[in-house]
């Protein structure tokens, strides 16, 4: 047989420990190797067992003290945890009353609220565009949504006819049943499988609504989305849910707003971004650029010697804020020069006039070969002179 782990390390406490401590910690256990919470698991059973019998002999201040002076020797004749410690004498309701809610030492536990309750909500999405949940709409969705029978008056039973108490919990809508714990026998309280918590039954349904008092029809309602609304975001509508049980108020409709990407524009909560190309001229020299937006296009003035991925602000161009439309995010544009293609021999001719005016990028390599070489010539007899011509620059 393994030998016995010290009742303090089982439970994870110093020596020193108090009461208190010592019904934390085994709470933790306890809550964590409960048979009920592991149904089958031997193992979590074998600890389960070993952190009550630590908690039996450790919260009773005489059996401590014989621990402490003899240790596991102080039980061997009364069976120890190999045994059968003997937990007649001991009180775990209040420990499993904190965890599990009462359900030991004779008391009940209600699996279920049988009194009113609200109704399941339902959810349906509908699609806009990009500019629509900008800017807000108004959507048509069809839900269907359940009407109390007209035949049975929403009774379920057959028209002339009317539910009768429920035989199995005699109208209480409730059942009481006894099960074996660790602990001994526990009672529970569940809600009623024959009638729902109802406390009625039909004998004859109604046959328009089969017995469940409603009827399903296909409804058309008109949603109004608010300006700034995101993808994924709901919109509910009271009461347009589920019936409630047992007379209790009927759920909600969410309609969830699927928004579809934009080809230029990216949101990011308020704010917007995109990305628009800028001309070689316009990069280098600076002028206006046309920038599209929510709002329509607008003309943004570009400093000399903008780079690529230079950033813009448009203030105030961005989506509004769901709680004041009047408050509107930001729309950042990122300027991407672009290289000049498809050139004609006359554009070709101007711009290797410009390279020379502006460090003569194109005669790098021929430089850098020139001077690996140890000369600066075509044929290296002579200095280069330069390759300056008069031309659109000159």
């Amino acid at each position: 047989m393994a030998e016995k782990r010290d009742y303090y390390e089982v439970l994870g406490v110093d020596k020193n420990a108090d009461d208190a401590a010592l019904k934390k910690a085994y709470r933790v256990l306890a809550k964590k190797y409960h048979p009920d919470v592991n149904p089958g698991d031997k193992e979590a059973e074998a600890k389960f067992k070993e952190a009550s019998e630590a908690y039996a002999v450790l919260s009773d201040p005489e059996k401590r003290r014989q621990y402490d002076q003899f240790g596991h020797a102080a039980f061997e004749q009364g069976g120890g945890y190999g045994g059968g410690m003997d937990f007649s004498g001991m009180d775990f309701s209040d420990i499993f009353g904190d965890i599990f809610g009462d359900i030991f030492g004779g008391s009940r536990r209600s699996s279920r609220n049988n009194g009113p309750r609200k109704g399941a909500n339902i959810r349906t999405s509908v699609r806009m565009s990009f500019e629509e949940a900008v800017f807000g709409c108004k959507k048509q969705v069809e839900l269907v949504v359940k009407d109390p029978c007209p035949a049975c008056k929403g009774s379920g039973a057959k028209p002339g006819t009317s539910p009768v108490t429920c035989e199995k919990c005699g109208g209480k809508g409730q059942v009481v049943f006894t099960q074996q714990s660790f602990f001994g026998m526990v009672q529970n309280v569940q809600t009623c499988p024959e009638c729902g918590g109802t406390g009625k039954t039909i004998k004859e349904k109604c046959n328009d609504c089969r017995g469940t008092g409603y009827v399903s029809m296909k409804k058309r309602y008109e949603v109004e989305f608010p300006a700034g609304v995101d993808n994924g975001q709901c919109k509910r509508m009271q009461g347009l849910g589920e019936p409630g049980i047992n007379g209790g108020p009927r759920g909600d409709a969410l309609v969830e707003a699927v928004v579809a990407p934009h080809p230029i524009f990216q949101r990011q909560d308020m704010n917007i971004f995109s990305t628009v190309p800028l001309s070689y001229a316009v990069a280098a020299l600076g002028g206006d650029v046309i920038i599209d937006t929510v709002d329509g296009p607008v003309a943004q003035t570009i400093k000399p010697g903008t780079v690529t991925d230079t950033q813009v602000r448009l203030r105030g161009k961005g989506v509004p804020s769901l709680r004041d439309s009047r408050t509107r995010g930001d729309h950042y544009v990122t300027l991407v020069v672009q290289t000049p293609v498809k050139l004609s021999a006359r554009a070709k001719e101007l711009l290797k006039e410009f390279d020379m005016e502006t460090g003569d990028s194109l005669g790098a390599v021929e430089r850098f070969r020139a001077e690996k070489n140890g000369t600066s010539g075509n044929n290296g007899d002579e200095p280069k002179k330069g390759r300056k011509k008069k031309g659109l620059f000159s």
